[in-house]
């Protein structure tokens, strides 16, 4: 069945089904192969539906062949040239109330020996207020 296949083929297919994990594509009458969701194209993809339709022809590359599951893994995403960093990046949006720390505010991220002289300090003051 998937002998007529090798590992690196560039074959176009056609969309026959899609589940949330990824989209059935038929090779040919008798065999189809699996795009996983992560190998659809270069960054997230939340939803399949708003990327491809079933009927549409695509270009895929076969990543992986089990024969003894009779299953072929493809890629549209290997056929596609990377987009820079930049544009696959999801900024992240600040917070509102978001704290700013400033030279002041680093307190916390001392070790413990550093404040250790200024705990003993504040100790023997607040004795003295004591007495």
């Amino acid at each position: 069945m998937t002998a007529k296949y090798n590992q690196g083929d560039v074959l176009t297919g056609k969309v026959t089904g899609i589940q949330p994990y990824g989209v059935f594509v038929a090779l040919d009458e008798d065999t189809q192969g699996l795009v996983h969701i992560s190998e659809i194209k270069h960054g997230f993809v939340k939803d399949i539906n708003e990327v491809l339709s079933v009927g549409d022809e695509v270009k895929v590359k076969v990543l992986q062949i089990n024969e003894d599951k009779g299953k072929i893994s493809l890629s549209i995403r290997a056929l596609e040239e990377e987009p820079p960093v930049e544009a696959t990046k999801n900024p992240r949006v600040r917070r509102q109330g978001s704290i700013k720390l400033d030279e002041v505010d680093r307190e916390g991220f001392n070790t413990l020996k550093d404040k250790l002289q200024e705990w003993i300090k504040k100790s023997e003051r607040d004795d003295l207020i004591k007495k």
